[in-house]
């Protein structure tokens, strides 16, 4: 049999309810909805710490944030094994095309004379990444942090790894060009590959080509029901929506390109596509706007795997409820391919609700959710919390030494009552915060949790 190739696609604060297979009125992604019809819709993925350094940290090593990367713009220590490597070990050929995100560097800091590359006004696009810091990737072409899709530079490649250029177009659009010239390579020399496309959109600024943005007007955009009804917050969250949607169907868009590329090329039956996000955006969601908050809006990613499967046996599909978190995604990806999982990666192997006969871990009953270092950015919880999302549906929340929120997601998905502080639930608490403290103490974690009691 021959060796089963992957390819990650994954956009950065593309939130798990914004699809149309996830049920969002708004979006039109027939692509990605296909996709999770043929495959399998892992409809309660989180991501464990949401800001993008942290979730890429732990996606690449399968360690939690607080051992690898435990904040924005922390570099990834180069002492870290990646999937990269474990897919090198096994003779893949292993390619990245996009955001990188993981080289530490400190973007419109005082500390740019540190930095001995290109620096255009501390902007962190201009930045090279070196290559022993690009994870083990046989091939990288990509760049440590841009928010300006239309403007956006690469670096790397083949031979010359230090050369930068300008993409000619749209982010999205030409970094797919990229992986589906890549793709028709691997149809050429027969080679086995795992092939990462890491997009910026949807990121603000919410942007995207006229023929996607035309579909999409704020007046039209329907909120969620956690929105509060206060005006500057409503049209704030109208405005940016209608770009974050054109961006999404854009992503969409480029999807089915390399859909129809595998096929092309005859590389259908052979490669999985795992399409998922770092974290969502808030979006006005309880009167707060993009990531680092454990509210759902920010935590909730979607995540699917699949492809054109209807020739070749074996495969699972449908809706799956597991809480699969950032750590699970490359010990997954290892056991779509039929790969044993290294010793090093923390994560769980959930490849068994794809593949029929894959060996079942021991599936743990709960997320763990981080936020180890708070950037302080505007529009950003500026504490460090704990939490958990158990299978069942239950959502646990920590400052130090303190409670903060409790939702029972199976009758509250919107988290419109916080049950943290009442005393009616008081055993249950208990019974959270136990959990929690397991989870801190299984991962070597550190972090002081209230000390809760059955008397009030």
């Amino acid at each position: 049999m021959n060796k089963k190739n992957v390819i990650w696609i994954f956009g950065d604060q593309h939130r798990g309810q914004a699809l149309g297979i996830n049920g969002d009125p708004n979006i039109y992604t027939p692509n990605i909805d296909n996709l999770a019809r043929l495959g399998v819709n892992f409809k309660n993925a989180v991501s464990g710490f949401p800001l993008c350094c942290p979730f890429r940290g732990s996606l690449l090593t399968s360690k939690y944030p607080h051992k690898c990367v435990p904040g924005h713009e922390y570099p990834l220590d180069t002492n870290h094994k990646t999937i990269a490597h474990a897919f090198n070990d096994q003779g893949y050929h292993t390619a990245y095309f996009g955001k990188w995100h993981l080289d530490g560097f400190e973007e419109f800091n005082m500390r740019l004379k540190d930095c001995n590359d290109k620096i255009h006004d501390g902007r962190a696009a201009m930045h090279i990444v070196p290559p022993e810091r690009r994870g083990g990737f046989k091939r990288w072409i990509g760049y440590d942090n841009n928010n300006s899709p239309w403007d956006t530079w690469v670096h790397g490649g083949d031979g010359d790894e230090t050369r930068s250029f300008k993409l000619d177009g749209y982010e999205t659009d030409v970094l797919s060009d990229m992986l589906i010239d890549y793709l028709k390579e691997k149809q050429e020399d027969g080679e086995s590959f795992f092939a990462v496309l890491s997009v910026q959109p949807p990121h603000n600024p919410y942007v995207a080509p006229a023929k996607f943005q035309k579909n999409y007007t704020p007046g039209r955009i329907k909120l969620r029901g956690n929105v509060p009804n206060i005006k500057n917050v409503q049209e704030k969250a109208r405005e940016d929506l209608a770009g974050y949607y054109a961006q999404i169907e854009n992503l969409d868009y480029n999807l089915g390109r390399i859909r129809e590329a595998l096929n092309e090329f005859g590389l259908t039956d052979d490669t999985h596509i795992v399409f998922f996000s770092d974290h969502g955006d808030m979006h006005g969601s309880h009167g707060q706007y993009l990531k680092m908050s454990p509210m759902q809006e920010s935590i909730s990613i979607p995540f699917i795997i699949g492809g054109e499967l209807a020739r070749y046996n074996g495969r699972l599909n449908g809706d799956c409820h597991v809480p699969i978190n950032h750590v699970d995604i490359a010990p997954t990806t290892l056991g779509l391919c039929g790969l044993d999982v290294p010793d090093w990666m923390e994560g769980t192997d959930y490849a068994h609700y794809r593949i029929k006969g894959r060996r079942i871990d021991e599936e743990p009953d709960s997320a763990y959710l981080q936020s180890v270092i708070p950037t302080g950015h505007h529009n950003s919880v500026d504490r460090p919390w704990r939490g958990i999302v158990t299978k069942d549906g239950w959502k646990y929340i920590c400052f130090k030494r303190t409670p903060w929120l409790m939702f029972n997601l199976n009758e509250d998905p919107y988290e419109q009552v916080n049950l943290a502080h009442n005393s009616k639930f008081i055993e249950k608490r208990i019974e959270l915060n136990d959990r929690l403290q397991q989870w801190i103490t299984d991962t070597e974690d550190s972090f002081d949790l209230p000390e809760l009691t059955k008397e009030v």
